[in-house]
């Protein structure tokens, strides 16, 4: 058996948006009916990601918690920030003109850094459901991490659940 789910959800404005999905997830499996099998949850969207980590319950002054900070900072250090023209290759006059076509404008396209995370860490994850519930231990969450910072964006989370 095979149930799907979309879910809609808005990132925040000039900051990388971090959205706890894990009810969301167990939700669909429960919705399912499906006992065991696996749960894929993903994002067709090329600069976001999702994956699975523990709450940190401390915050930052960022309005971060302390851990999701962690990583944003670990991950600045291989793929610095796009502050400012020519940090990146990305986007060249090709590249400009075509989002121009789709009504996007100079500075949404200066989002490669968004662009370079997701594809390190990845659009999917596959959670295994045992006994109705996916499989996360006893610290595990969800999370569809939105690095694009250039504006709110509504984004779309794809919940798959497949098995008997």
């Amino acid at each position: 058996m095979v149930f799907a789910k979309t879910v809609q959800l808005l990132s925040d404005d000039r900051k990388v948006t971090f959205h706890n999905v894990t009810e969301e997830v167990k939700k669909a499996v429960s919705e399912s009916g499906i006992t065991i099998g696996i749960v894929s949850v993903s994002t067709p969207h090329t600069t976001c990601s999702v994956c699975t980590q523990e709450l940190a319950f401390d915050c930052c002054v960022t309005g971060l918690e302390t851990l999701q900070q962690d990583f944003i900072e670990a991950l600045q250090k291989i793929m610095p920030d796009c502050v400012r023209e020519g940090i990146y290759l990305h986007p060249g006059p090709k590249a400009l003109a075509f989002a121009e076509l789709h009504d996007e404008d100079a500075r949404g396209c200066h989002n490669t850094d968004a662009h370079l995370r997701s594809q390190l860490i990845g659009r999917s994850e596959t959670i295994a459901v045992l006994d109705a519930a996916p499989d996360l231990g006893s610290f595990g969450h969800v999370f569809l991490i939105d690095f694009d910072t250039t504006r709110q964006r509504s984004r779309k989370l794809r919940i798959t659940v497949i098995g008997e």
